[in-house]
């Protein structure tokens, strides 16, 4: 996330412990391909930015590298940092990041690229970055659901938002980076009647919405679980990009 000037951003701040619980992490193969890609390895630091409650953030600790995480929202940082101690952490948003020039080898963004100010954000990770750093991003997107909880979310959809395929682009236009490099990376969960009302509710439209209308929702939708059997599977194409500083 940046800084929360989106009011379905400032949405997760209400539902960082819900956020920490039912969203999943990152398929290792993603990280790995983003490890190899940025070079991410002992004696290397990586910036984890609009870090959220760490998800991509733990994962890149195991590559051996320098973690420092930013992320402007004070009760998704507070989780970030109760669930890896050992990461620097800082408060502070993709427009004004809290470091010196030339500070890092790469940056990743998992789950929060499209929340930036591009025209500000861009030109301070370049800024940040060392010469032909990398930068990583990456979305756990929505793939196959059952018709009836479609239906339910969509209620909450914005209209004209733009979709994940949509988001990326924005860093290659910049000017500042060269082109794209793309990765994707399917999975599934499988979600009883409650993982799927938190996973459901941790969706930053939904989350915005009024705690009693998030109530009726969590109710429908598990109710809808209860009918389909008792579980649901959950199915998702993670999207991966890397592109480097020119």
């Amino acid at each position: 996330m940046s800084e929360l000037q989106h009011p379905d951003a400032r949405s997760f701040e209400e539902v960082a412990e819900i956020y920490e619980r039912a969203r999943p992490g990152y398929p290792p193969a993603a990280v790995a391909w983003f490890a190899e890609r940025l070079g991410l390895h002992a004696g290397r630091t990586v910036l984890d930015l609009g870090a959220g409650t760490g998800k991509l953030t733990r994962a890149l600790v195991e590559t051996g590298a320098r973690v420092i995480a930013v992320e402007p929202g004070d009760a998704m940082r507070a989780v970030l940092e109760r669930a890896v101690p050992n990461v620097e952490a800082h408060r502070g948003s993709a427009e004004s990041i809290p470091l010196p020039d030339d500070a890092v080898d790469a940056i990743t963004v998992g789950q929060a690229f499209h929340w930036f100010r591009h025209d500000d954000a861009v030109p301070e990770m370049h800024r940040v970055l060392r010469p032909g750093g990398g930068v990583g991003l990456i979305w756990n997107a929505r793939d196959d659901l059952p018709k009836e909880v479609v239906e339910v979310v969509e209620r909450f959809v914005p209209p004209d938002r733009p979709g994940p395929e949509d988001w990326p682009g924005l860093l290659a236009e910049s000017g500042l980076f060269g082109l794209l490099e793309e990765r994707t990376f399917p999975f599934s969960q499988r979600l009883d009647a409650d993982g799927l009302a938190e996973r459901m509710c941790s969706i930053s439209f939904v989350a915005a919405a009024p705690p009693e209308e998030r109530r009726h929702v969590a109710g429908e939708l598990r109710a809808i679980v209860a009918r389909l059997g008792g579980t649901v599977e959950f199915s998702y194409v993670t999207r991966a990009y890397v592109s480097f500083a020119d």
